[in-house]
């Protein structure tokens, strides 16, 4: 089988359509069972495509043959947001998603980035774990609610970043 190249490019406002589907799916299969319910709660389909269309300038897009397969949220050094479509999963959208966002943290300044994985979501640490990520422990993340922070048992993931060449990531 072929496997069809993958563009990266920052998002623009068409994309926060397809940013909030994939946003929506995968975070429900990373996070049902592993956030408190009030979070859950929070997060209904329409909490999606509001962040997706404030957060379109900290987010980059991977597409492949023409349709959005995945996306990053970057905010400073924290990898904030990862997911990748259902339909791409397994295809190294992931893969190159986080590559490219290793090395857009580190053109900025940071020598290192770091995420959050909920605690229970093993699939995603597992990932991170064979990309070089490095789990530093347990601790509380606090995300959004609507009524202000929900603490979330989470682990930190760091990735030192200053043995990275910079000119392999090229657009």
């Amino acid at each position: 089988m072929h496997q069809q190249p993958i563009t990266l490019r920052p998002a623009g406002p068409a994309d926060a359509t397809a940013v909030a589907r994939i946003w929506l799916a995968g975070w429900r299969d990373g996070h049902l069972g592993h956030v408190p319910e009030e979070l859950v709660a929070a997060r209904t389909p329409e909490s999606f495509a509001v962040r997706a269309a404030e957060r379109v300038g900290d987010t980059e897009v991977a597409v492949v043959g023409g349709i959005l397969g995945g996306f990053v949220m970057v905010v400073e050094d924290e990898v904030e947001q990862l997911y990748v479509s259902t339909s791409h999963r397994g295809t190294g959208v992931a893969h190159a998603l986080l590559t490219h966002t290793e090395h857009l943290v580190r053109r900025h300044g940071h020598p290192r980035a770091w995420l959050a994985v909920a605690t229970g979501n093993t699939h995603a640490r597992r990932f991170y774990e064979r990309q070089g990520w490095t789990d530093e422990g347990p601790f509380d993340y606090q995300a959004q609610g609507p009524d202000g922070p929900i603490p979330v048992p989470c682990h930190r993931y760091v990735k030192n970043l200053a043995d990275l060449d910079d000119g392999t990531d090229s657009r």
